[in-house]
């Protein structure tokens, strides 16, 4: 017999990469249940503030519940105090409202992305009841193993002999990290919409995925 199992994880990937004063996020937009694809199109991000994000992989229902507590609580936060929580103030209210679930949590798997109060892109990544770390870089969801091998070795240069340091495209990194993740994750398709985030702006691209 069957036992009740509240969560089920619907797959997909989330990736991002701070350099400098950019921090740039990308998920894919694919959505499963077992074999079968649920949507193609669904969105993994969402923009908390004018310079921040969350990108969250898991239970879908979760992350949509999540993004709209915290989009919720940012609004009250502008009310309250006339101006946008930083980064380091959101990474604490994720955390708070994480723990505060732990005993049964949201099955969410969160980057929360953006810049910081001195300019520069950080990266803070979570498990599901809020323990979180600073980083450079993170990815969440099915495709997480076969992406950080990726990041550490041209983020790091991890297992290199030679004297090596990133200074490529940021966007492009993380388009060669999702065609990896494609090529052997099911569960990581169709398309990928990404965000390049600075002091002087956003910009938006996509690009598409296998779609088998």
């Amino acid at each position: 017999m069957s036992k009740f199992n509240p969560y089920n994880d619907n797959g997909g990937t989330v990736v991002a990469v701070a350099v400098g004063s950019r921090v740039v996020i990308g998920g894919d937009t694919r959505i499963s249940n077992g074999y079968n694809i649920l949507s193609r199109n669904y969105n993994k991000v969402t923009q908390l503030t004018s310079t921040n994000f969350i990108a969250t992989s898991g239970q879908v229902t979760d992350a949509q519940t999540l993004h709209k507590l915290l989009l919720a609580k940012v609004a009250l936060y502008k009310h309250q105090h006339g101006h946008e929580p930083s980064l380091k103030a959101l990474s604490k209210l994720l955390c708070v409202t994480l723990y505060s679930r732990r005993f049964f949590p949201y099955y969410t798997f969160n980057l929360l992305c953006g810049i910081d109060d001195d300019g520069q892109g950080k990266v803070f990544g979570y498990d599901a009841i809020g323990s979180f770390d600073e980083l450079k870089y993170g990815a969440q969801g099915s495709g997480q193993q076969l992406s950080i091998s990726i990041l550490d070795n041209q983020m790091k240069g991890t297992n290199r002999n030679d004297d090596y340091s990133f200074n490529g495209d940021p966007v492009g990194l993380v388009k060669d990290v999702f065609n990896a993740i494609a090529e052997r994750d099911i569960y990581t398709g169709d398309h990928v919409l990404i965000w390049d985030v600075s002091p002087q702006g956003i910009n938006q691209s996509a690009f598409n995925l296998r779609s088998d």
